[in-house]
């Protein structure tokens, strides 16, 4: 069976999974790790298609539900009876759906901006509509295609020094195939919008403050989803990277309250 790629990190206290977004990587957490690791073991956990982890040919795992049970593995490859959560923007599918389905391995759920997660019904299918465009333009481009995509890291604004060159440092690593059949096949299933209110766990939301078009879905959130706590912080989409003190230290209030 194909496993996606996750490497553990030392630290004290519960593990704390970490799922990155689309086009990034493990570097996505890398100004986090030292200071989540004060209280918490980091799992960072690379997506298909991205850094270290496979790109499998088969359809069947790339559900949301297939990517859930991924997760799954990795705690029970740890031998952890419960842990932490934590997505950032398409990340947040997986992780969100997750605790819906596995609330029980659950102690707390962390995420962050996530458009992909809180759609509902008409905005997905706005945003998916030319999926099969896209697979073919990365199939003809390949790394090529990517860049052209506005959620590459090369054309990212925000970030602060070095980060952008982190991320970059692993672009390579994505590979056009597997990305392809995440935007084709788990993309359009992936929000966990008409569902959300059905979460059980302690949830937090370390929303950006600066990315505007992410206030309808954090007020969506805050509508649906029972005993949701919001931290907002000084950041935009990236917010773990552009505002990693305010990040760090909202994630590590909420684990110390429910870990």
């Amino acid at each position: 069976m194909e496993k996606m790629y996750y490497e553990v990190h030392d630290g004290n206290g519960p593990y704390l999974l970490l799922v990155h977004g689309m086009l990034s990587g493990r570097s996505q957490w890398t100004r986090n790790l030292a200071a989540l690791s004060k209280q918490t073991r980091p799992v960072v956990m690379e997506l298909w298609g991205h850094g270290r982890s496979p790109s499998p040919a088969d359809p069947a795992l790339y559900t949301p539900e297939a990517m859930s049970a991924q997760v799954e593995q990795v705690r029970r490859d740890l031998g952890a009876d419960k842990w932490f959560v934590c997505g950032q923007s398409f990340g947040a599918t997986v992780t969100l759906r997750y605790s819906l389905l596995y609330p029980e391995r659950v102690l707390g759920q962390i995420f962050t901006n996530s458009t992909s997660a809180l759609a509902t019904k008409d905005k997905v299918k706005e945003l998916y509509a030319d999926v099969h465009k896209l697979a073919e333009n990365l199939a003809k481009h390949g790394q090529e295609g990517l860049k052209r995509m506005r959620i590459h890291p090369v054309h990212a604004k925000r970030l602060p020094p070095g980060a952008q060159d982190e991320l970059l440092a692993d672009a390579p690593l994505l590979n056009p195939a597997g990305i392809a059949k995440l935007f084709q096949i788990t993309s359009p299933e992936a929000s966990v919008a008409e569902v959300v209110h059905g979460t059980k766990v302690p949830t937090l939301l370390v929303a950006g403050e600066l990315e505007e078009r992410f206030a309808p879905h954090r007020k969506y959130a805050e509508q649906h989803i029972p005993g949701l706590k919001v931290v907002g912080v000084n950041g935009g989409h990236a917010c773990n990277i552009e505002a990693p003190d305010e990040f760090n230290t909202a994630v590590l209030a909420f684990v110390r309250q429910h870990g």
